[in-house]
């Protein structure tokens, strides 16, 4: 008997990794695809390119916010259908952005907002899920999966993207993004009622305080205050990586869309394999904080080769400085935030991992437009890669050399 309820445990685990994954790749999709089809985008509407900075703060200006709030909304309607209100109101912003003509600017940034408002929860409720049925033992292993989906998204988006806007337009492009997002709403329906906790019976009014409190608790606690200030800082990084490498390859070295595309996908693919294999290792051998911090130092090197990028270097080199730039810069995030989980007062993984993501998305809603600034005030990308390579460098030398936060009691 003990034999088959562990194996129904493995098997809820199972599914509720599946089904969390599957939407961490749409809204990590829905979120890249401006950045991937920015030059095409930008030429129609009669933009600067380098404005995708400010399209992606905007996005994590709606994400953060989200964020913050959804511990709310998890727990009075629960994780799954939490998840599937977001991956429509992703869908519908890339119906928004599809449809937007020269001179409809305002329409852009609401899309903006709206995309980030789907995508801020996602994170918190796939959190609550997996921290309730992923193995003790595998922790960090099965949060580093579910967030390939991040890297795995956006690698989708820049493989399969241009070429769609190529063949079809970037219209069409946007429009069988969104159609995707109804078909993955449509299988978490198929999953919400084995996943979903029972939703609270007796929920407090939604409020302004209530928001605030996983925050409060969050900055109370130094461990995952230090946690919080790491996913602001390489949060950052990450962004700027996926936002601009297309535009930089593009602009500053003449690669066309695709070929540019594809270094992006080598980037992500780098990322989703370093997301499982240093999620594998800080439960097996290194500790997590200490992992955190070594990436830090590796995509600060990764930053400074990409600043040096040249249009005479070798393809294959450089995709395989993609790919080491993608499995440092993206690859911490999993790590992270089985950190948080752990750390988090019982049963408030959703809320914990919401307000700590608050502090992330404000790196991510602060890094495209400092990179973009950057950018215009020097004339190059390459600036922007060697700052934000700096101040990871920093960072990763503080999780090493300081001694560990206090944890966070249970």
């Amino acid at each position: 008997m003990a034999d088959l309820s562990d194996a129904a445990r493995g098997r809820t685990a199972a599914t509720a990794l599946a089904v969390t994954l599957s939407i961490q790749v749409f809204v990590a999709l829905a979120a890249t695809a401006t950045a991937v089809l920015a030059p095409e985008i930008a030429r129609d509407l009669g933009v600067p390119a380098k404005l995708v900075g400010v399209f992606v703060g905007l996005v994590y200006l709606g994400s953060m916010t989200a964020s913050l709030a959804s511990g709310h909304f998890i727990e009075r309607h629960g994780a799954i259908r939490v998840s599937q209100v977001c991956v429509l109101i992703c869908a519908a912003g890339s119906c928004m952005i599809a449809f937007t003509q020269a001179g409809w600017l305002p329409l852009v940034v609401l899309a903006a907002l709206v995309i980030g408002i789907g995508y801020g929860p996602i994170t918190p409720a796939s959190s609550q899920v997996l921290a309730r049925t992923a193995p003790p033992s595998r922790m960090a292993l099965t949060f580093s999966i579910k967030q390939t989906g991040v890297p795995g998204g956006a690698a989708l988006a820049g493989a399969v993207l241009p070429m769609l806007a190529v063949g079809l337009g970037w219209r069409t492009a946007l429009l069988a993004v969104a159609a995707l997002g109804v078909a993955v709403a449509a299988l978490g329906e198929t999953m919400r009622s084995k996943l979903d906790a029972a939703p609270a019976k007796e929920s407090h009014p939604f409020s302004l305080a209530g928001m605030i409190a996983p925050l409060r608790t969050v900055f109370r606690h130094p461990v995952l205050l230090e946690l919080s200030i790491t996913g602001f800082v390489y949060a950052a990084m990450q962004v700027c990586l996926t936002s601009f490498l297309v535009v930089y390859l593009t602009e500053a070295l003449g690669f066309a869309l695709v070929a540019a595309g594809l270094a992006l996908t080598a980037a992500n693919v780098g990322g989703i394999i370093g997301r499982v294999g240093w999620g594998a290792v800080a439960d097996q051998w290194i500790a997590p904080r200490r992992m955190l911090g070594l990436l830090g130092l590796a995509a600060a090197a990764c930053a400074y080769a990409a600043a040096s990028f040249e249009g005479g270097w070798p393809r294959p080199v450089l995709l395989a400085v993609c790919a080491l730039y993608g499995a440092t810069a993206i690859g911490w995030n999993g790590v992270q935030l089985a950190e948080i989980a752990r750390h988090a007062p019982a049963g408030q993984a959703g809320a914990i991992t919401g307000a700590s993501g608050f502090i992330t998305f404000a790196g991510v809603m602060f890094g495209p437009p400092a990179f973009a600034l950057l950018a215009t005030l020097t004339g190059s990308y390459r600036i922007g890669f060697a700052v934000f390579g700096t101040v990871c460098l920093v960072c990763g030398a503080a999780l090493l050399m300081r001694p560990p936060a206090n944890p966070a009691p249970a």
